[in-house]
């Protein structure tokens, strides 16, 4: 899946230059929480972990690009309800569990370019993508850009599909 989607990158990046993200960088953010100290990172393991939901099929088929923060992206056709009710559940327990996190509606999408111009033409895209699991990243800054760890994974149920 990031094979595929990477070389659509750099196909695009050609056209509208910015900054292409790495291979190995390109995900799919379900809530965005920003800063978390230290300590409060056991708490959104035990929430993450009381989580039992169904995996599914993304059927991605759109590209496209958000003028306002100058961002190409990749989206599936539409998102599936395993997929809402996974990040829905992530929201419940982040609130109760008092955390801050970004609150706009969900938009399922993956970043591949940022600070790009407006691409002259967005080629059609078409794969799907089973999602099995779902995890907690951290991201910090280095010299070569933004770099990601996961720090826990969780299984996705097929036997709920």
């Amino acid at each position: 899946m990031r094979a595929r989607l990477y070389r659509l990158a750099q196909a695009l990046h050609q056209d509208c230059g910015g900054r292409l993200i790495r291979h190995d960088n390109l995900h799919e953010t379900l809530v965005f929480l920003g800063n978390v100290v230290t300590d409060r990172i056991s708490p959104l393991i035990a929430l993450a972990a009381s989580l039992h939901l169904a995996a599914f099929q993304l059927e991605f088929g759109i590209t496209g690009y958000w003028r306002r923060n100058r961002i190409v992206w990749a989206a599936p056709h539409a998102v599936p309800e395993p997929l809402r009710v996974l990040v829905a559940a992530l929201e419940q327990g982040l609130r109760e569990a008092g955390f801050r996190y970004d609150q706009r509606p969900y938009a399922s999408h993956i970043t591949l370019i940022r600070d790009a111009r407006v691409p002259a033409r967005l080629p059609p895209l078409m794969f799907e993508w089973p999602v099995r699991d779902f995890a907690l990243v951290e991201s910090t800054r280095s010299a070569q850009g933004p770099e990601y760890q996961v720090l826990a994974r969780w299984p996705l149920h097929a036997n709920q599909v």
